[in-house]
């Protein structure tokens, strides 16, 4: 639902409940989209990080590589310039 912010600013109370029941309201100033009001619940949805970084590297299967530096002259283990 959209609300002028005047609207909002005097039912801010009937604002906030919709926005817990039907989802995120829309509110105007002069004719333009210009904030959303949400639930709690839903903003907490929102910025809650899905997974760490720990895991999201572990579980890519990144972990499995082996990333140690090759120190040889020719920077290629066992390969030699010609």
């Amino acid at each position: 639902m959209t609300w002028q912010l005047q609207d909002a600013k005097n039912k801010l109370s009937e604002v906030v409940d919709t926005s817990i029941v039907n989802g995120p309201q829309i509110i105007t100033r002069r004719g333009r989209n210009t904030a959303v009001l949400i639930s709690y619940d839903e903003y907490q949805k929102l910025t809650k990080p899905s997974t760490n970084l720990k895991a999201l590297l572990y579980n890519s299967g990144f972990h499995e590589l082996d990333l140690t530096r090759d120190k040889s002259p020719t920077g290629r283990a066992g390969k030699q310039l010609t």
